[in-house]
């Protein structure tokens, strides 16, 4: 749809505690019409495995990159 019609949809997560009905926001970013017909498939779920984790507050010790930001790792 995207490619041949210039309607995408909007992409996100789903909270592991929703238990609503998933919906799909999409954009015509085309100046023409475009009609969606029942049965058609306009969008695809990945499954993810969600892992809680437990923050723990405190400073983070020295690294090989340093402060070097985005690129620095010298890769």
């Amino acid at each position: 749809m995207a490619l041949k019609h210039s309607v995408t949809v909007n992409f996100g997560t789903i909270d592991p505690g929703y238990r609503g009905e998933i919906r799909v926001i999409m954009f015509n970013l085309s100046g023409a019409d475009y009609v969606i017909e029942k049965g058609d498939r306009i969008a695809q779920l990945v499954v993810a495995r969600y892992e809680a984790v437990e923050w723990e507050e405190g400073e983070l010790g020295d690294s090989v990159r340093g402060a070097g930001g985005f690129g620095s790792s010298g890769r």
